[in-house]
């Protein structure tokens, strides 16, 4: 008899503690994603060919990035609309 209800209280008190502890890490980590977003709030990084700002068309910005100069063929442009 009193060996069930002690475990029942101690199976009660694990749980409680397991959730609150699981709550106590939800809230630091919404406390972090929230200051991170305040302070990177504006920043825009971009993944764009270097250089393609100083030509004069796309293909032009392709032809010249050495990372795709082997990508690009001239006779087989596709043109998408």
């Amino acid at each position: 008899g009193d060996i069930e209800n002690s475990s029942a209280g101690t199976d009660v008190a694990v749980i409680g503690g397991v959730i609150a502890a699981v709550v106590f890490v939800l809230i630091c980590l919404l406390i972090v994603m929230v200051r991170y977003m305040y302070r990177h709030k504006g920043t825009y990084h971009t993944n764009e060919a270097k250089g393609t700002e100083f030509a004069e068309s796309a293909d032009a910005a392709l032809k010249n990035d050495p990372v795709l100069q082997e990508a690009v063929d001239e006779s087989k442009k596709e043109y998408f609309i």
